[in-house]
């Protein structure tokens, strides 16, 4: 019960009672107190005319008003095992069927429920029907059926027209579904994605330095000549010494700002390491790696437009997984993102044994090791280099 159709004539809505979600608990006890209130009423009209027609002894209100009880007991777990509604059950759009079935439950199992609830009521103080409803909420199927349901056999479910729902819940707040499209998470390219390195220590060596704007230093000026001995007199008659030569001045060198640069030895740079594969393990075996978009579901459909690289059907032994239960992919940064697509009992995350409940629409990050509930089934995700 976990996908709405359009309203279809009285005939046709026993057969196809199963593909209609669990009703909430709220309508449900709307559905009741309008029953009660209506019931009450009744008997309080009979116990006043009784009494201002017929007779002011208090056995005969007593009487009136107890024979009253029984007839209205009977009467309405008549029209709840035939037609499955009541007047509250109309008002709200709720309808009792069977579990298994979708059929009526029958006036047997009708005034078994009617009892247990008339029961639950003043009598207990209202301890009984509290008790009920606590056994709807932890219900292990996820129908919302409480102790009176499994003893009857039935279940609650809504049977408003879609358009009517769409307005109800538009009222609470949006509840618009995001497209993981618009999100671009679309399939991964067959070409690998050119990714821009961060800037480290040989980026920036290998990288052209910008021509400095210096100033050349003024010309170094000559120095001063050196003063020379004066020639020395040989005396007449010894040997003349061979002229020495003048010393040369050591050659001119060039500024240091013209001086060639022996070139720089550059490291090879480190190859980028390969990207990350994500893959994802169902609780029946399957596993495969994520290559794009992936939805699931019952019988999982794209929108139009919407590319899709997996649609994986999940079979469900208590209907709790929608037609289109939920989606996730890989977005640009490489992560995997999960969404859900508005279902009826919802996604949970579990981290590090740690359950959250995701609100419908709004994408969640995905680590490696995070299990992933879908109703009744599993997905465990996992990171592969």
């Amino acid at each position: 019960m976990t996908e709405r159709h359009q309203a279809a004539p009285p005939q046709a809505q026993h057969a196809r009672a199963m593909t209609y979600p669990s009703a909430e608990l709220e309508r449900r006890f709307t559905a009741f107190a309008v029953d009660r209130l209506l019931t009450w009423g009744l008997l309080a009209a009979v116990g006043t005319g009784t009494a201002l027609l017929v007779s002011e002894d208090l056995w005969t209100m007593v009487g009136a008003v107890a024979a009253t009880a029984v007839v209205l007991w009977v009467l309405l777990a008549v029209v709840l095992g035939v037609a499955g509604t009541s007047p509250g059950k109309a008002l709200t759009g709720l309808r009792v069927v069977h579990h298994a079935t979708g059929a009526p439950i029958g006036v047997g199992r009708a005034l078994v429920r009617s009892l247990v609830l008339g029961i639950a009521g003043p009598p207990t103080f209202g301890i009984g029907v509290a008790t009920l409803a606590w056994t709807a909420v932890a219900d292990r199927g996820r129908q919302r059926r409480g102790w009176h349901d499994h003893l009857a056999r039935s279940v609650v479910v809504d049977v408003r027209p879609v358009a009517e729902v769409a307005h109800s819940e538009a009222d609470d707040g949006p509840r618009q579904i995001v497209n993981l499209t618009a999100m671009r998470l679309v399939p991964a390219p067959a070409v690998d994605v050119v990714r821009t390195p961060e800037r480290s220590e040989h980026s920036v060596r290998r990288q052209p330095l910008p021509p400095e704007v210096t100033t050349p230093p003024p010309a170094p000026r000559p120095a001063p000549p050196a003063p020379q001995a004066p020639p020395r007199i040989s005396p007449p008659g010894s040997p003349q010494a061979p002229p020495q030569p003048p010393p040369q001045p050591p050659p001119p060198q060039a500024p240091w700002w013209a001086q060639a640069v022996p070139p720089r030895q550059v490291p090879p740079a480190t190859p980028a390491p390969a990207p990350a594969r994500w893959r994802v393990r169902f609780d029946n075996g399957e596993s495969f790696v994520v290559a794009g978009l992936a939805l699931v579901g019952r019988r999982p459909e794209p929108r139009p437009g919407e590319q899709v690289a997996h649609l994986i059907p999940l079979t469900s032994a208590d209907m709790s997984v929608s037609k289109t239960h939920a989606q996730f992919g890989p977005a640009p940064d490489g992560t995997i993102v999960v969404v859900d697509r508005g279902s009826t009992n919802g996604t949970v995350l579990v981290r590090q044994g740690v359950s959250r409940q995701l609100a419908p629409g709004r994408p969640a990050a995905l680590v490696d090791g995070d299990k992933v509930v879908y109703g009744d089934r599993e997905m465990t995700i996992s990171r592969e280099r």
